[in-house]
């Protein structure tokens, strides 16, 4: 596996000629319906296939057990690939600028896979920077699947380095803080480790972190690219190299997409850009009437943009979290709907208190992933919630003790 080659290309090759991303992402995996007399995109939900030739059959598991490639052919069995779950993983590939993309259950599954793979080789050393989702962080720092980590600020990637390093870890923006990292410069400090990039936030739609030299590029398909808060999954878009061996651990481990939700997500796809740049235009008008605010001590906004806001208030933002009527107060990101959680409560309970605290995630940040609602209404429900909190220093609800990994 080359991860010293570039992985530049231009706009037009990435997207098909003349298309641009939105086209691509309402075209991409179906481009064969037509010609099959199909309008909407087959479900095929058959955990197995049937076929009379089982030598034919035994060569192509063969093939499949040395190489990793997709098989040639019907399917053989649906912990080895489907169509449907197939498309998804065509069309999210080429909104990446990938050669390939593997789904997988959630991305957890998509992040352990991509461990799993580097660990089988040999190479169990993980250079990671924080902040990372909660649960990612916690994967890495309990060393659950017999890595090691080292964590680092972003100058210091290249000094980390081992020769037993397999991957290096990032986030950006940056789960819950929203901190942007130059990716270009951390791929440079990388040399030939391979550098994972989780582009949950962003989306292919803001950026494309393949184009920055990123070599892995996670999404938690939950999120944006699901974007209806109604289907669990994770997929990987990297080169076919690295797609191959995700495909044997996946096979292996059975952390395999079901055929619905790669269909939800294939049918998410095609209004992902009309979707963010609403919630994005949504987001920075919030946000700039937070950061006028004076009941909000700090505002968190990417440079790029987006629909994620973090901030931060002056009273106990258990209050807001109590207060708000219309917003969703729940754990995840990414759907119609505006969503705001406590990250010390929730999505980074996992983290250490010194460890969120150092970077960055204080005990008054509140997330909000900011839906498709009217403007005017989400402000309405935040000036009250706002108005609601309670004065005085923040406290924990529960004593933070061990605890188990929460969700997004």
């Amino acid at each position: 596996m080359d991860f010293t080659e570039s992985t530049e290309t231009t706009e037009s090759t990435r997207y098909g000629g003349s298309h641009a991303l939105a086209t691509e992402a309402v075209h991409a995996g179906r481009e064969d319906l037509a010609a099959m007399g199909l309008h909407a995109v087959p479900l095929d939900l058959s955990t197995t296939y049937p076929s009379y030739d089982s030598r034919q059959e035994a060569a192509r598991i063969d093939d499949f057990a040395t190489t990793g490639a997709r098989p040639d052919g019907p399917p053989v069995y649906a912990r080895l690939d489907n169509p449907t779950v197939g498309r998804f993983e065509t069309a999210l590939a080429r909104l990446e600028g990938t050669e390939s993309a593997v789904a997988f259950a959630s991305g957890m599954a998509a992040l352990s896979a991509c461990l799993l793979v580097r660990v089988s080789q040999g190479l169990r050393h993980v250079v990671a920077v924080r902040p990372l989702y909660g649960c990612s962080d916690h994967l890495l720092d309990a060393g659950l699947l017999g890595t090691e980590v080292t964590w680092v600020d972003p100058a210091g990637v290249a000094d980390a380095i081992r020769p037993d390093t397999g991957l290096v870890v990032v986030e950006s923006p940056a789960n819950p803080t929203l901190r942007e990292l130059d990716l270009r410069a951390i791929a440079h400090s990388c040399g030939t480790v391979p550098l994972l990039a989780d582009n949950t936030f962003a989306t292919p739609v803001l950026q494309r972190p393949a184009e920055q030299g990123a070599n892995v590029v996670l999404h938690s398909a939950t999120k944006y690219l699901g974007g209806h808060g109604d289907v669990l999954g994770g997929v990987v878009a990297c080169d076919e190299s690295f797609a191959r061996s995700l495909r044997q651990v996946r096979f292996a481990t059975g952390g395999v997409l079901h055929p619905l939700a790669g269909y939800l997500l294939l049918r998410g796809l095609s209004t992902l850009p009309v979707r963010m740049r609403a919630a994005s235009a949504t987001a920075a008008e919030l946000v700039r009437r937070l950061e006028a605010d004076p009941r909000v001590a700090r505002v968190h906004y990417p440079r790029l943009g987006g629909a994620m806001v973090a901030f931060e208030t002056h009273g106990d933002p258990h209050a807001v979290i109590a207060g708000v009527r219309l917003i969703t107060p729940a754990v995840s990101l990414g759907s119609v709907d505006t969503l705001i959680q406590h990250p010390a409560s929730i999505s980074h309970r996992i983290v250490a208190e010194g460890d969120r605290h150092s970077h960055g995630i204080s005990d008054r940040l509140l997330r909000m992933s900011v839906g498709l609602e009217d403007v005017e209404d989400l402000w309405g429900d935040l000036d009250r919630a706002l108005s609601a909190r309670a004065a005085g220093p923040v406290t924990e609800a529960v004593p933070q003790q061990r605890r188990a990994p929460v969700p997004g």
